[in-house]
């Protein structure tokens, strides 16, 4: 998506964990876990983005398509996520790449780390023990104002984001920021994309959430949006204050 830097708080205070950057290509993962996981994450990450790369040679509609494509049975399973979350949002397979590769990569390493918290580009996908507050970076010059507040019950768990204000990723939209909470990192990447892509001036914002609280029978448990000075939220979100920016 949009950022690779909305989410910062748990990157700033995970006393608890180990801390670690995956870079491969375009790939730039921020990674937690209760060891060094980095050469096991890596290779990973080079799996599935090469699976993703092979695909696309011989489907090159997957890497430019803006809208749904049908899903062949004989497609790799992340591709497979990619195709079913595009589908179920209206957009094209792409906007659930950075989600999709996060939580995959997070279940690879839960196999070594009974918790681990991975951000790809702003798409988090979080297995945790313990209470989380994630950080909400919407403004980055005015720093982190807002977090959503996460108890142990409520992993393993999807944050994913959109912005067009943050980032490099395409947006149709005008929305500051989009975040939306899933079970699915695919889903909620793709969704925040849809949702954010419908945003055009803050009077959109309750659409927004309207569509968003539509979508939980697809599973969609929350979004938040903020466009200008418009902020609204619907669904499993519990918003708290967060006292000091993080950077």
């Amino acid at each position: 998506m949009k950022s690779n830097s909305w989410i910062r708080n748990y990157r700033a205070r995970t006393p608890d964990l180990t801390t670690f950057q995956v870079v491969i290509e375009e790939s730039d993962l921020w990674i937690a876990a209760h060891q060094d996981l980095s050469a096991m994450a890596a290779t990973e990450v080079r799996r599935l983005r090469g699976q993703i790369q092979a695909w696309a040679e011989l489907h090159p509609e997957f890497y430019s398509a803006l809208t749904p494509l049908p899903c062949p049975q004989r497609a790799p399973a992340i591709v497979r996520r990619m195709y079913h979350a595009a589908e179920a949002t209206g957009v094209g397979p792409m906007a659930a790449v950075a989600g999709a590769i996060a939580q995959a990569v997070a279940e690879a390493l839960h196999r070594e780390s009974p918790e681990v918290l991975v951000e790809n580009g702003g798409d988090n996908y979080l297995i945790s023990r313990t209470e989380r507050v994630v950080g909400i970076l919407d403004d980055p010059a005015a720093g982190m104002r807002l977090g959503l507040r996460l108890a142990p019950h409520d992993f393993p768990c999807a944050l994913c984001a959109s912005s067009a204000r943050i980032g490099h990723s395409l947006s149709f939209g005008d929305a500051d920021l989009v975040v939306v909470r899933a079970a699915d990192a695919a889903l909620a990447d793709a969704a925040a994309t849809a949702l954010a892509n419908r945003v055009h001036s803050p009077r959109h914002v309750e659409r927004a959430l309207a569509l968003a609280q539509a979508w939980e029978q697809i599973g969609i448990d929350g979004i938040l949006v903020r466009c200008g000075e418009m902020l609204g939220a619907w669904g499993n979100l519990e918003l708290v204050a967060v006292d000091t920016p993080q950077h």
